[in-house]
């Protein structure tokens, strides 16, 4: 039975606050870290104290709080580095050792199988990574109280909508979704909690959905917690 260990990081700048993932299969060692911020040294010092093999940097998305990190880690570790084909096409993303993936590509980190899943809507080409069928990291595709803005370029709320419908008829309802951002509730929640709890699961109608998420007077989406 394949095992893998996660851990995350909560790293900030200025207003900002980001949740970073390390995912270690525990047979291995082999190690990737999902949208490295910031922190560097917090990261080390946990890459460090895991005896941890860096070789994969998965990127959700492009977005600079995501992104932040990956030329000073391959510099040091010379990693793999993961976005979506749609994603590097649509903003010219680029840096060495860049894999570009497709929607259902799967990805090996030793004994460890990562599921590339495509959901675009707040970004082109935004990622989700099912690993070890297991947990679900959304990056800015879905939190736990909501799902991210669809209005910066690129963004599509009709895209959104289709994403998250796919998540929920593709997901299944035990595994742990790890979001990049928290607006109240810790990362880890069962995606199940988020059918009851997270009106963009419940919004069924596309018409509705994109009036909803396009709506104005929303609260500020940077107030993180």
């Amino acid at each position: 039975m394949t095992s893998v260990q996660v851990y995350q990081l909560y790293l900030q700048s200025l207003s900002f606050k980001n949740y970073c993932y390390i995912i270690v299969d525990t047979a291995t060692n082999l190690t990737a870290i999902i949208d490295p911020a910031w922190e560097l040294d917090t990261i080390e010092l946990a890459l460090n104290k895991l005896n941890a093999k860096l070789v994969m940097i998965l990127l959700t998305h492009s977005h600079p709080d995501h992104v932040d990190l990956v030329h000073p880690l391959l510099e040091k570790y010379q990693t793999q580095v993961v976005m979506s084909a749609k994603e590097i096409n649509f903003y010219g993303f680029s840096c060495k050792n860049l894999t570009p993936i497709e929607n259902n590509d799967f990805l090996k980190l030793g004994n460890t199988m990562i599921k590339c899943l495509l959901t675009p809507g707040h970004t082109a080409g935004s990622v989700c990574f099912l690993v070890s069928d297991s947990y679900l990291f959304t990056g800015d595709t879905i939190f736990i109280e909501g799902c991210g803005i669809c209005n910066t370029d690129g963004g599509n709320a009709e895209e959104m909508y289709h994403s998250i419908q796919m998540i929920k008829k593709t997901v299944p309802p035990d595994i742990l979704v790890y979001p990049a951002h928290s607006y109240g509730k810790k990362p880890g929640y069962p995606l199940s909690y988020l059918f009851k709890e997270n009106i963009y699961f419940q919004i069924n109608k596309l018409e509705h959905f994109i009036a909803f998420r396009m709506r104005k007077n929303q609260p500020n989406p940077l107030q993180f917690y």
